[in-house]
């Protein structure tokens, strides 16, 4: 089952292999630094269009991060 706690682990990650620290990553995307500490840390998603250039400053594929690729639904 995908949950937003994998999703936050799939964030986590990505930024940290980014190499961007949260303000820079923040200044980047035009949100505040304590937006993206909240996606890391808190229950909170972005928004579908800030998702969409978190994905793209991170270089990452959006079905990576929504854990998609490893999505099997149960029968």
């Amino acid at each position: 089952m995908i949950t937003i706690d994998k999703i936050q682990t799939k964030i986590t990650e990505a930024i940290r292999q980014s190499g961007l620290t949260q303000i820079e990553l923040a200044r980047r995307l035009g949100i505040k630094q304590q937006t993206v500490s909240a996606y890391v840390h808190q229950s909170k998603m972005p928004s579908l269009d800030t998702f969409a250039n978190l994905c793209a400053v991170l270089d990452i594929d959006a079905n990576e991060i929504l854990c998609i690729s490893s999505y099997k639904p149960e029968m």
